[in-house]
């Protein structure tokens, strides 16, 4: 499927815009990135359809989260991507909302850049102190999910709180005012 692509490969950025064609068929839409996306946020743009994120880092091509909501990992129609291209459809007949369909699409895609973006998953250990996620870099933002529960999207950023601890958060899927965390 043509789509339309804005990428920064330089940081491992894109936005894709496409149209689906109504066929049940394999479909694959183009991301405009030089390695394959470990991160991909889509959302339908005419269907009140939810965000639906999926890393592809745990492997598990068939499950996904959704930003506007708290929930846990979800069942996810089989898709997949490659260094070239986003969306491949590879269920059976009436799977691939996003090519089965005739409305606009969004994806937002991104990949790891050395000293600049991480994208990866860690495990909790229980600790009031948490485990320590050694990125090579200072990030500027960071966005926490938990794939097993259901539970908020947690962002921070180092523009509101300076120096550590950050402990100022916001969430994703709701529109409440920042406040204090852990």
């Amino acid at each position: 499927i043509t789509s339309s692509v804005r990428a920064n490969t330089t940081y491992g950025q894109s936005i894709v815009s496409w149209t689906g064609n109504g066929l049940d068929n394999v479909e694959s839409v183009g991301h405009g990135l030089d390695s394959k996306p470990e991160m991909v946020i889509v959302k339908d743009r005419a269907t009140a359809y939810n965000w639906y994120v999926d890393t592809f880092i745990d492997g598990v091509p068939d499950k996904h989260l959704e930003l506007n909501t708290t929930g846990a990992t979800n069942s996810w129609e089989p898709w997949s991507s490659t260094s070239a291209t986003l969306l491949t459809s590879i269920g059976s007949a009436g799977s691939g909302w996003w090519t089965n369909n005739t409305n606009a699409q969004i994806a937002y895609c991104f990949h790891s850049v050395t000293g600049y973006s991480k994208f990866g998953s860690y495990s909790g250990n229980g600790n009031a102190t948490g485990p320590v996620v050694t990125l090579g870099f200072s990030p500027a933002f960071v966005m926490i999910k938990s794939t097993s529960a259901s539970r908020s999207w947690i962002m921070y950023d180092n523009t509101r709180q300076a120096s550590n601890p950050k402990d100022l958060r916001v969430l994703a899927e709701q529109s409440d005012a920042e406040f204090d965390g852990n």
